[in-house]
């Protein structure tokens, strides 16, 4: 108990030590989140504004453009100004914020994508009960579902990390506050149960990426018996963009955080890092716009005013 020492600020990994290096993270991470912010943006703002677009559907993927922004702003900004002010550390509080609202969005995000799933599987298996089953009622409700339990996760999974004494260190090998690291500085035995808890939802988000998979077994099976070629090739256009940001988001979460805790920094950490926290949010409007002839039309139609 005497060696224990009270944390009041990290010192989070940086991308270099060089400062060429360092102005140049600083520049991409820049044009990356200014790409992201008006990518969401812009299809926030067709989803909004156009009425045809107004549809369950494009009301879950607003939510995941909200989520997007919230994501990329969490992590990004903070590490561009630690590379432009030649800076490594974070205050206690906030690495707080930053953990809590981190895996708030991230969980979200999966909850969205699974709805999302559920949401062209009825849809495309059963076109005539669409209406019934995913009525506005049903929409809010799975909506307002995904938003509480996020909340509720992070919650505890933040709690349960900061109850935790630090001891070993105040080095955290990742360019943001990250729960598995941070439990490695814990000098305390409880830290296993927040391992666990972080394992059991780590199976979570993998449970989420099984019932994705089996939902669109069912869709590719149901769309291969659609006779018109036009009409597989529209449930095609909606269901591929899904499952590439699905892709792109899930796999690399769950290796990142099922992996073991390296003691030193190593880059394939930060590769993984940068590819489920930077890549979504900069590529999911990219995907859904190009494979999506509705925003497109709507983009355009925007963008003529």
């Amino acid at each position: 108990m005497s060696n224990w020492t009270t944390v009041t600020e990290f010192l989070l990994l940086g991308f270099s030590d060089t400062r060429e290096l360092q102005i140049l993270h600083f520049v991409i991470f820049l044009a990356a989140y200014l790409a992201a912010l008006v990518g969401n943006l812009l299809v926030l703002t067709v989803v909004t504004t156009d009425h045809h677009l107004h549809s369950p559907m494009y009301y879950f993927l607003a939510n995941l453009s909200i989520l997007d922004l919230g994501s990329i702003s969490v992590i990004v900004p903070r590490s561009m100004a630690n590379s432009l002010l030649n800076t490594r550390t974070i205050s206690y509080a906030g690495c707080v914020a930053q953990v809590f609202l981190f895996l708030l969005y991230c969980a979200a995000d999966i909850a969205f994508l699974t709805i999302m799933a559920y949401d062209r599987y009825v849809a495309i298996c059963k076109p005539l009960h669409y209406d019934m089953i995913i009525n506005r009622r049903a929409c809010i409700q799975m909506a307002a579902g995904a938003w509480a339990a996020s909340v509720i996760n992070s919650a505890v999974h933040t709690g349960n990390t900061f109850s935790l004494p630090f001891c070993h260190s105040n080095t955290i090998n990742q360019f943001f506050c990250e729960i598995p690291q941070l439990l490695k500085l814990s000098c305390s035995d409880t830290y296993r149960r927040e391992l666990a808890a972080v394992a059991f939802s780590a199976f979570l988000a993998l449970g989420c990426f099984v019932f994705i998979v089996v939902s669109y077994v069912q869709i590719f099976t149901a769309v291969w018996s659609i006779p018109s070629e036009q009409g597989r090739q529209k449930a095609f256009s909606t269901c591929i963009p899904h499952l590439i940001v699905v892709s792109l988001l899930l796999p690399t979460a769950v290796i990142a955080y099922m992996k073991p805790i390296s003691d030193s920094p190593s880059p394939l950490d930060l590769l993984a890092a940068v590819l489920y926290c930077v890549v979504p949010p900069l590529m999911n409007p990219v995907i859904y716009s190009m494979r999506n002839r509705e925003i497109q039309a709507a983009l355009k139609q925007l963008l003529q005013l």
